[in-house]
């Protein structure tokens, strides 16, 4: 039996590069899932991760009617520093604004992967939490980072795999792919469990 189409449920193109990198054939296709909003208020650790592994669920299942054969991978990220989350910023001066608030501070950058498999109707995710501190550097500093980086769709207001990286004092975690936006490590585990491997001949099903 041929191995069931991997979908990434995903515009992202962070994402699709990730996922390229383990060699296995995918698709792509834009979510239909309009994505919860954290709280205003304070959040704890737990209830972002509770809510980015939520977001991911949904995007997933968005797309499982649209291709019920099709295993579906998709993911979620939100950034979270003392109880306040940091949203995408969108304009130079918001990223300047987030990474002001990060500046010596360490935050959390919590990701989560969802996979649905079509065959058996599981749904399963995990959510990988690296933590992260910003040097104290300058407001001149930061902003001649965002010029010239313009990481305005980033959560957190940087790009670690890119010059974002001179920004920090450090970066510790289970999976550095996790910080740009797909955890390959839990993908990898997901994607065995679904019989598709990625170092080896996908599995057949009985």
């Amino acid at each position: 039996m041929k191995p069931e189409r991997l979908i990434l449920a995903s515009t992202s193109a962070s994402r699709r590069e990730l996922l390229a990198r383990l060699r296995i054939p995918f698709a792509v296709a834009a979510p239909r899932f309009e994505e919860i909003l954290p709280p205003e208020e304070f959040c704890t650790p737990d209830q972002v991760r509770a809510l980015v592994l939520e977001n991911a669920r949904g995007k997933a299942m968005s797309l499982r009617a649209a291709d019920p054969s099709a295993v579906i991978l998709a993911s979620d990220q939100l950034a979270e520093c003392e109880g306040k989350v940091l949203m995408k910023p969108g304009t130079e001066e918001r990223a300047l604004a987030q990474l002001l608030r990060l500046a010596g501070r360490e935050h959390r950058l919590h990701t989560a992967v969802v996979l649905s498999e079509p065959a058996t109707g599981l749904v399963e995710g995990e959510v990988v939490t690296n933590h992260l501190r910003i040097r104290a550097l300058s407001e001149a500093q930061l902003r001649e980072y965002v010029r010239r980086e313009q990481p305005l769709g980033a959560a957190g207001s940087y790009l670690s795999e890119g010059l974002g990286i001179a920004l920090f004092d450090y970066l510790r975690g289970e999976d550095p792919t996790a910080i740009i936006g797909l955890p390959l490590i839990a993908t990898c585990r997901l994607l065995e469990r679904a019989g598709i491997l990625v170092l080896g001949a996908t599995e057949e099903r009985s």
